[in-house]
């Protein structure tokens, strides 16, 4: 990727001003978005483990069910996926500048498709299959709760609202954690290392809520699509990947609680 410009240019007055001013603009988009999630799902975490049962013992859900008969239930889930895009929209019209097209600038656009669909394949392989293994392992030795999907029906808009609330995941991630937050942190001198590991700090917190094994997976998962986004300078290929993930697991959850009830289903 091309050197970004960083702030401290001009006196030492401004540059301290607009250093400032650039850590409260990632403060407030953080809160809005996954840093709040990462507080809410530590606190859950710390809640779990407080508890008499073990972590095994509990579960948590990825999306809440809605009500087939309800059209106000499905209309709700519908506008909280479509609001829940207004934090990424922020991100990206903060890194929009004269001359520069934010989405160009931190490949979010749909040049060489088929080669950023190849490479959210391969992150998949790379990521999903040994993803799933931990996330196997950590039940099995009853560090993980047990994540459930919401259980698949055959209403209509039951599929589309899992694909959205995926899009909606792989989006908010890789477009906040990686497209933003590097290229800021970037600008405040920090090292390509340094910005890896607290964006994969970020991201294991935000999954801490399911978990000691998926915070050891998403941190795993954070250094790989940090690496990757230094070397391919895009982030559609981590959302292609990330959307990927969650397709399999919110959809193809329920047919493995079916199949592998002891693992992945819910306690009889």
């Amino acid at each position: 990727m091309p050197p970004l410009p960083r702030f401290g240019e001009g006196s030492a007055s401004d540059g301290l001003r607009r250093r400032r001013r650039l850590w409260w603009e990632i403060a407030i988009v953080l809160a809005l978005s996954v840093g709040r999630s990462a507080v809410y799902s530590v606190l859950a975490l710390v809640q779990a483990l407080t508890r008499e049962e073990s972590l095994g013992s509990q579960s948590t859900a990825l999306n809440p069910g809605a009500n087939a008969q309800e059209f106000w239930d499905v209309l709700y889930q519908f506008l909280g996926h479509f609001f829940a895009l207004a934090p990424i929209a922020l991100a990206v019209y903060l890194l929009w500048e004269p001359g520069r097209n934010a989405f160009r600038a931190i490949g979010l656009d749909f040049r060489r498709f088929g080669r950023n669909l190849g490479g959210g394949v391969l992150l998949v392989l790379v990521i999903g299959i040994p993803g799933l293994g931990l996330y196997a392992a950590g039940r099995a030795l009853g560090l993980t709760v047990q994540v459930s999907a919401s259980p698949l029906d055959p209403s209509w808009w039951t599929i589309p609202l899992l694909v959205i609330a995926a899009l909606r995941a792989g989006l908010t991630e890789e477009v906040i954690m990686i497209g933003y937050l590097f290229d800021r942190l970037r600008r405040l001198g920090w090292s390509w290392w340094s910005i890896i590991l607290a964006s994969a700090a970020l991201r294991a917190g935000y999954h801490a809520y399911q978990g000691i094994g998926p915070i050891i997976g998403n941190f795993a998962m954070g250094i790989v699509f940090g690496w990757v986004y230094k070397r391919w300078g895009r982030v559609m290929p981590l959302v292609i990947a990330h959307a990927l993930i969650d397709i399999v697991a919110f959809v193809g959850y329920p047919l493995a609680a079916g199949w592998w009830p002891a693992l992945f289903g819910l306690p009889g």
